[in-house]
């Protein structure tokens, strides 16, 4: 088995492991949704969102993705959208697909997003809501949530955040940075195996939810907050994937919020230095602690990620298209130290020392 620095799945801690190899246990019953309860509560206070609501899909972050613009808006409503990458793109292909009018805001790769850029698109025009990955996790960088902030609070946009890859690795506060929703998924530093999303409602957005029909069976959001209420989900959930989720809430809140993020931090820093001592390069756009990318200039990124799997059992992200033979990206979520981080660094260098 593999050591895992990808961004999801990533090395899960050894508590989680001993749920996942458990009999899942009936669901539809009080046992379970103290279950529910119990996680939902943990997450909005990890979120600073206490005063709205939390819900969880059993879906990819795609679909949380989705799911979150089909209840939070209609054709009535005008989006801006940060495109900066592959997730970026996403969402633009969501609001497409649903033919909700949106502009896009794009991010040349490289290229660092500012305030005039999101300006700029608005100009004249009337939005009402913004939808940005906070962590552009295909390339790592992670755009400033309090200058987006402090755009939608002047322009009285609703906010949407997709904090997959940043939450738990940089600050996700909504609250403070007035966030309406914000998205998560199970595999990224929550640990936990994949097949749960998590969409977390500001009280302002739960009365746009209220407003808006979906169209949908499956993705009603109206359906999952008056389950909520009794601790259940419409249908299914991933219930095995929610029980390590209660676990690993109440032991991230115990740690606290500033520490793990702080741990990230520090993981990230001194993969980042070490990668330059061996003679390699990320790039100079402000990064997420959830990700680095590594540019290799003589464009054999793909051949040392193969190696690094075939001969040393470490599994990084490798990239797509262009950027396949340029960059691979290595994570410092999950359950990783110093010491694992430094034995990847060391495997990177014998094999481009060959």
């Amino acid at each position: 088995m593999t050591n895992l620095f990808t961004i999801g799945p990533v090395e899960m801690y050894k508590e989680t492991l001993e749920i996942g190899g458990k009999q899942v246990p009936y669901f539809r019953n009080d046992e379970f949704s103290q279950i529910v309860f119990s996680a939902s509560a943990g997450l909005k206070r990890l979120l600073f969102n206490e005063k709205g609501e939390i819900i969880l899909l059993t879906c990819s972050g795609t679909g949380a993705m989705e799911a979150t613009i089909m209840n939070c808006f209609s054709k009535e409503d005008n989006l801006i959208v940060i495109n900066g990458g592959s997730f970026g793109n996403r969402f633009e292909d969501i609001c497409k697909v649903h033919e909700i009018p949106h502009k896009v805001v794009k991010v040349e790769q490289g290229e660092t997003l500012t305030k005039d850029m999101i300006v700029d698109v608005i100009g004249e025009d009337k939005f009402t809501g913004l939808l940005v990955n906070l962590d552009e996790t295909s390339i790592g960088q992670l755009y400033d949530i309090g200058m987006i902030s402090e755009v939608c609070q002047e322009n009285d946009l609703v906010l949407v955040v997709d904090a997959i890859s940043a939450f738990l690795a940089d600050e996700v506060n909504m609250d403070k940075y007035g966030i309406d929703a914000v998205i998560l998924s199970s595999q990224k530093a929550l640990s936990l195996a994949p097949g749960l999303s998590i969409v977390a409602l500001s009280e302002k957005m739960l009365k746009r939810v209220d407003k808006i029909d979906s169209k949908s069976i499956y993705f009603d959001f109206k359906d999952y907050l008056k389950n909520g209420e009794r601790g259940q989900t419409p249908f299914t959930p991933a219930v095995r994937v929610i029980i390590e989720l209660e676990d690993i809430v109440k032991r991230f809140e115990e740690k606290g919020i500033d520490n793990i993020i702080n741990e990230t931090n520090e993981l990230a820093l001194y993969f980042r230095r070490r990668i330059k001592e061996i003679g390699l390069d990320y790039p100079s756009y402000p990064l997420s602690n959830a990700v680095t990318p590594v540019i290799f200039k003589d464009n054999n990124a793909d051949m040392v990620y193969r190696e690094l799997i075939e001969k040393y059992d470490f599994t990084v992200n490798p990239s797509g298209g262009d950027n396949a033979k340029k960059m691979f990206r290595v994570s410092h979520v999950g359950n990783h130290s110093i010491e694992e981080t430094e034995k990847l660094v060391l495997a990177i260098e014998e094999i481009i020392k060959k």
